[in-house]
């Protein structure tokens, strides 16, 4: 037998199952605070408290409510680490907590960590910059060296919780929470036994505000309630948020060998990229989405939900709109967008939809997509609007980062 039939005999036999989750979200800190909210449909989008946005074309963002960063995080971690890698690391231990599991009493080199980030530390970096410009080099913080970085989450969260297995970082903006999912699959089809990942992102500060005006993409509106309105007539944009969510992955033998409770596993994922600009031809996101359900061995018939991607751009929407209209007809399945509630999330945003999703399951709720009051596709997009209550077995979650980048996981509640 060839080595590459080997690996791909080892693949077909591994399952891999959700069985923690954390959460840092806009609208709760917190997995049930967030989740209480979300199905509630309570908005956590308010104008920017971190700092002074009034001089700036967007001054609205989804920032993590009452978090304490001196209750969560141990004193030693505090000067070392920015705003964003705080909240991942609470995140994390939540998710490793939920889970039940031990990773530190593991064998060694079983547990690992793949997270997603999309520009790392800014806050931290922007302070320390300021610092070199206006005093001098002796002024800037030695951590300065990792705390900006975009694994700095992966290493930290690895550090506290004893993961000395495979890690890693996936660096595809809003799909890469999805792409750092299936990384986590990976390692566990090559023998980790468990896999903390997902990702927490954040940049609300003055460096990383201009850094995402430039793209053009986000929503002018003063009005919480009128600024993310993807699949409306009154779209203009997107609102930016900080947070996200950490899972914990396991080998579904494993999981059921300790006894673990489990939300759902990873039936199925695909990774694609758009044509190159000028270069004519359909987006790739239908086609991600169809090469997840083929690797579930499910069809578009099996979906009980769609998680949006949900940009709030008219031309990314009626993009997503095609692609899901020609994979499940007009109105073929409920569509929902919950991050109207706490914004774009960059790297983010896609593990909390992972994270809604599984509770959706759990829970046989479909989270209400909030504030869309004029859908501009309603003959074609059944869009949730208010939470649906009723049996569900099977989700697929969207997700696509700047770029062309296109990601498609489907859930599937444990069997």
């Amino acid at each position: 037998m060839t080595s590459e039939l080997l690996e791909r005999t080892a693949v077909r036999s591994t399952t891999a199952v959700f069985t923690g989750i954390g959460v840092a979200a806009p609208n709760g800190l917190g997995t049930r605070a967030w989740w209480e909210a979300t199905v509630a449909g309570e908005s956590g989008i308010r104008p920017v408290s971190r700092f002074d946005a009034s001089r700036y074309p967007a001054t609205l963002a989804g920032e993590v409510p009452g978090f304490d960063a001196e209750t969560h995080i141990p004193s030693r971690l505090l000067p070392q680490t920015d705003h964003m890698t705080r909240l991942a690391l609470t995140a994390a231990k939540e998710a490793v907590e939920d889970s039940g599991a031990d990773p530190a009493g593991m064998p060694p080199y079983s547990a690992g960590a793949v997270t997603a980030a999309s520009a790392g530390g800014f806050e931290f970096g922007q302070r320390e910059l300021q610092a070199l410009w206006s005093k001098g080099g002796q002024y800037v913080s030695a951590y300065q060296s990792y705390a900006w970085f975009y694994a700095v989450n992966t290493g930290q969260i690895s550090i506290r919780h004893g993961l000395r297995g495979p890690s890693g970082v996936l660096v595809t903006e809003q799909a890469g929470g999805l792409d750092a999912v299936a990384q986590a699959r990976r390692q566990l089809r090559k023998g980790s036994k468990l896999i903390v990942t997902g990702g927490v992102d954040g940049a609300v500060c003055p460096w990383g505000w201009t850094a995402q005006l430039s793209s053009g993409r986000m929503s002018p509106a003063t009005d919480p309630a009128r600024a993310f309105l993807p699949f409306d007539r009154e779209a203009s944009g997107h609102v930016v948020g900080e947070g996200g969510a950490i899972l914990v992955l396991e080998d579904a033998e494993s999981a059921r060998e300790r006894g673990a409770r489990v939300y759902g596993r990873l039936a199925g994922y695909a990774a694609t990229f758009d044509p190159a600009p000028g270069r004519g031809g359909e987006p790739g996101l239908r086609r991600a989405a169809e090469l997840a359900l083929a690797e579930a061995g499910a069809s578009a018939a099996d979906v009980d939900v769609v998680f949006a991607d949900a940009s709030g751009v008219p031309e990314l929407d009626r993009q997503e709109e095609t692609a899901l209209t020609a994979l499940f007809g007009p109105r073929g399945v409920p569509v929902t967008a919950p991050k109207t509630m706490t914004g774009r999330l960059s790297a983010g945003g896609a593990p909390l939809d992972l994270a809604a999703a599984l509770l959706s399951l759990r829970d046989a709720v479909i989270p209400p997509t909030v504030n869309v009051t004029s859908p501009v596709a309603a003959d074609t997009l059944d869009l949730v609007t208010e939470a649906r209550r009723g049996p569900l077995r099977t989700a697929l979650v969207l997700a696509r980062g700047a770029g062309g980048f296109n990601a498609a996981a489907v859930v599937a509640a444990d069997s």
